[in-house]
């Protein structure tokens, strides 16, 4: 059985999309999956980058993108307000709700996105609806204990340290697929497919740098 981990920051609406998408996208496949909170504007700043709905056409563009995706694949998706929010209470719940070694189940790890993506755009940090997520959650730590925070600043670096720059991204046997996109290419790895024994994968990666931007 191959382990696959699953980075996600629950602001991402292609995150939730992708974890919709996942049992679906991977039928009949010997895996297994470690989800694992980060804090996306973590690797945003570490890489010197915007998202997605910072730059404001890009932005527009992002929400109608995720919306006809959503209709496609039949997943439930209603933008929060306000979007970009802060999701550091929800990616610490995440943390929280497994033993300090462990990580957070599916079934948690979906409360959590559905919380974000399935309530009518209600703000996910409003706090009577926070409080009875928490409830619901039943933290085995205390999610605002320095135990979990420090666990989820060193979660992000360990992301970081692989390569990860953006959520979702999903780890397999060394390699890293970012965003729902890359479903159908993960797969193809899981069975085996001949192109990954060739040279493509490395070759792709190796190519010149042309113009460099000033920032």
């Amino acid at each position: 059985m191959t382990e696959l981990t699953f980075w996600f920051d629950v602001v991402s609406p292609y995150a939730w999309l992708a974890f919709e998408r996942l049992p679906q996208a991977l039928e009949g496949c010997n895996y297994s999956v470690r989800y694992r909170p980060v804090l996306f504007a973590g690797l945003l700043k570490a890489w010197g980058q915007k998202g997605p709905a910072e730059i404001e056409p890009k932005r527009a563009w992002t929400y109608r993108q995720v919306a006809w995706l959503a209709h496609q694949q039949g997943t439930r998706l209603q933008l929060p307000r306000p979007h970009p929010f802060n999701p550091l209470a929800l990616q610490r719940l995440a943390v929280a709700a497994a033993a300090a070694d462990d990580t957070p189940n599916r079934r948690v790890v979906e409360q959590l996105f559905r919380h974000v993506w399935c309530r009518d755009g209600a703000d996910p940090n409003e706090p009577v609806a926070l409080a009875a997520l928490t409830q619901a959650v039943a933290p085995q730590r205390d999610p605002a204990g320095e135990d979990v925070k420090q666990q989820l600043r060193e979660a992000t670096d360990a992301a970081l340290a692989q390569g990860v720059f953006g959520v979702p991204t999903i780890a397999c046997e060394g390699r890293l697929f970012w965003g729902l996109d890359a479903l159908p290419m993960l797969r193809a790895a899981l069975q085996h497919d001949p192109w990954f024994d060739g040279p493509d994968w490395h070759t792709a990666a190796q190519q010149p740098a042309g113009v460099h931007r000033k920032a």
